[in-house]
């Protein structure tokens, strides 16, 4: 998943940036690039990515904001354990587990969202929209069960990142994250 990491600056002297965008990929721990998504609950820290980006800003006082780029994924501001990243990912798919219809090991019998009802999608000319600005040719029927077969069964994954946020602003005073 791509987070983007922009940076303000306090040093407003003309000519000089007072604000810088970066985008970093992070790979969730374990996963293989062109691997097909988990479906699951990632736990990343990002404070080695943070602490370089900011090293190589010069910035000494103003704030980093992170923001995730994707809907199913979400940014928060906590300890990075093992036994916490467990507990964090338990209590998430207790709450939204995944679909009957996922590949997920963690998939619970019974439930079933709408989002994950490929065969009905698009579903309205604002989302066949979408599809189309995306590049794919959805008024053609070989294009469509093609977008669909490409489609994951993710919506546990949308609402888990609903309730974390998708953003985090982070004071930096005196060159440091505080």
């Amino acid at each position: 998943s791509s987070k983007s990491v922009a940076a303000a600056a306090d040093d407003a002297t003309p000519g000089k940036p007072i604000c810088t965008y970066e985008i970093v990929t992070i790979q969730p721990s374990g996963m293989n690039d062109g691997e097909p998504p988990r479906q699951a609950v990632s736990v990343e820290d990002l404070t080695p990515h943070l602490q370089s980006f900011l090293s190589s800003s010069a910035m000494k006082n103003g704030a980093i904001h992170v923001i995730s780029r994707h809907t199913t994924t979400a940014i928060t501001i906590n300890e990075r354990e093992a036994l916490l990243a467990q507990d964090v990912e338990d209590f998430f798919l207790k709450i939204c587990p995944p679909d009957e219809r996922s590949s997920s090991k963690k998939r619970v019998g019974g439930v079933r969202y709408l989002h994950n009802d490929i065969d009905q999608r698009p579903d309205s000319e604002e989302e066949a929209q979408r599809c189309r600005d995306n590049g794919w040719d959805i008024d053609d029927a070989e294009e469509l069960q093609k977008w669909r077969e490409q489609e994951p069964i993710n919506a546990h994954s949308h609402l888990i990142s609903m309730m974390l946020g998708s953003s985090e602003c982070i004071p930096v005073v005196d060159g440091e994250m505080v």
